[in-house]
């Protein structure tokens, strides 16, 4: 917690976030409230949640809250998960009919336990969800899958209108940041994507040490893998045994990487501190 506040304080004014509001919004957090539905919008304490909920945007996260990889950025619990609730797909579907979400975005922890990465449960979610809510589009971010094709094609196959998978990072510094996961592998599964005819969609967090050159590095990388939106977002460490920040790149270093990105063919770049994965998420099907 002091940590948390020492960080609070040490915060540039552009990291200050703004309080939620909108008619949109506080209906859709009493529903979340009345019915106990999770959300990572409220768990990972996003700062666009008012935004998002107000535009009908919600991110879901399945498979568990227990994560088989230890990134160094990332602060969802890791360890032996429980297995996947059977009935997780339905439950799902029910909460994105009561929160009237239009534009669905289903995340999920690594599931390198099992023996098919969890993509079963991905598709079976994904089906269910489009035949309880046939009006809601789906976009959904998933993990690398260990580099199975077949288990990507399964995803695939569901139907969701924009398929993401995140970086996170440039290439030098992925082994330092993401645990079990590899940067070409990661490329390999945006270019399988954007094979099979989706929005292939990607992201970065910067402020972990990388330099202008290997951004636009990662960004060509991404380009020739086919992908066509990309978000770039200022990172923040959770606890104090997280990854440092060891900078807090400007906002106007941030808008230039938008230009840049355009230039170089994404047909949407959403660059800022306070952007995440989902961030505009519901634009980026007509990429």
């Amino acid at each position: 917690m002091a940590h948390e506040l020492r960080e609070r304080h040490r915060l540039p004014r552009w990291m200050k976030m703004k309080m939620p509001k909108g008619e949109s919004y506080s209906k859709v957090k009493n529903l979340v409230n009345e019915h106990g539905l999770h959300t990572i919008c409220t768990s990972g304490n996003c700062p666009n949640i008012g935004e998002c909920w107000n535009r009908g945007t919600a991110t879901f996260m399945i498979l568990g809250d227990i994560c088989t990889r230890r990134c160094k950025f990332c602060a969802v619990k890791s360890g032996k998960p429980l297995p996947p609730d059977e009935k997780e797909p339905e439950k799902l579907a029910e909460s994105v009919r009561i929160m009237g979400v239009k534009h669905c975005v289903i995340t999920s922890v690594d599931r390198d336990d099992l023996d098919d990465q969890g993509a079963g449960t991905w598709a079976r979610t994904i089906r269910e969800v489009k035949r309880v809510n046939p009006e809601t589009q789906i976009e959904v971010l998933i993990p690398d899958f260990r580099g199975k094709e077949e288990l990507i094609q399964q995803v695939i196959d569901a139907g969701p209108e924009v398929v993401s998978h995140n970086l996170e990072t440039v290439e030098r510094l992925t082994p330092f940041v993401r645990f079990a996961s590899k940067y070409r592998r990661s490329l390999d599964t945006i270019r399988y994507i954007a094979q099979n005819h989706k929005v292939a969609k990607s992201g970065i967090m910067l402020g972990l040490g990388e330099t202008k050159e290997e951004v636009l590095q990662t960004m060509d990388d991404l380009r020739e893998a086919g992908c066509k939106v990309m978000t770039i977002g200022q990172y923040l460490a959770p606890t104090a045994t997280h990854m440092p920040v060891k900078e807090y790149i400007k906002p106007e270093q941030f808008a230039e990487y938008r230009e840049i990105g355009l230039e170089k063919g994404f047909s949407f770049v959403e660059s800022s501190p306070l952007v995440r994965s989902s961030y505009r998420a519901e634009q980026h099907v007509n990429a």
